[in-house]
């Protein structure tokens, strides 16, 4: 759908039933349980809101740099349609797919799968979660930052510190509270704030 968004745009309503749906079609046996710290998930979740947000705060122009504003990473710009800043609808589908859908969609994806298949690729089940091995840790982690585009340096910081919570944790419902902390308080400060840029 991330593909599809940026030749064709679909509706907030339909990309949030849709990520949903493949929850629930595919993934409700791997979600049983829950986070085992939840307080310090949330905390953390805080803390790599500061780190995605800080170097802008910091330094407005930041992320102007050539390093992570030109041809190949793309450029610091969100893709809201002036429009639909001030749409409730509009903000409510982004906010839920943002704190909802994502967090599970793509902790599932990057930590609950990927990390694991980078170590046993015949069959990544065997392999138990937060199982270390630098190199599935570090593939992770950039492949995480480079779907951040101009991002992608705070990208990185978050997707090590994603990477570590789940060898900490060993429990996938602490990353995904983690991640909705972050993308929540990151949906609060894009839209009381004004800072767009940041919904890419």
């Amino acid at each position: 759908m991330l593909a599809v968004q940026a030749v064709l745009p679909i509706p907030a309503p339909v990309r949030f039933i849709v990520a949903m749906a493949a929850i629930l079609a595919v993934s409700l046996p791997v979600l049983r349980g829950g986070p085992s710290r939840p307080l310090l998930s949330v905390l953390l979740g805080l803390a790599v809101f500061v780190v995605w947000v800080g170097p802008d705060v910091l330094a407005p122009n930041w992320h102007r740099f050539i390093l992570f504003n030109n041809g190949i990473v793309g450029h610091p710009a969100g893709n809201t349609p002036p429009a639909s800043k001030n749409d409730p609808v509009f903000l409510f589908f982004r906010i839920a797919i943002s704190v909802i859908a994502v967090p599970i969609l793509e902790e599932l994806f990057w930590r609950g799968w990927l990390m694991r298949w980078l170590i046993d690729s015949q069959d990544f089940t065997r392999v138990a979660l937060g199982t270390y091995a630098p190199m599935a840790f570090w593939v992770t982690a950039v492949l995480f930052a480079s779907e951040h585009g101009s991002f992608w340096d705070v990208g990185l910081a978050t997707g090590v510190i994603y990477n570590w919570w789940m060898l900490r944790t060993r429990n996938l419902w602490d990353c995904i509270l983690m991640h909705a902390v972050t993308n929540g308080a990151l949906a609060a400060y894009v839209v009381l704030g004004g800072h767009w840029q940041y919904w890419l």
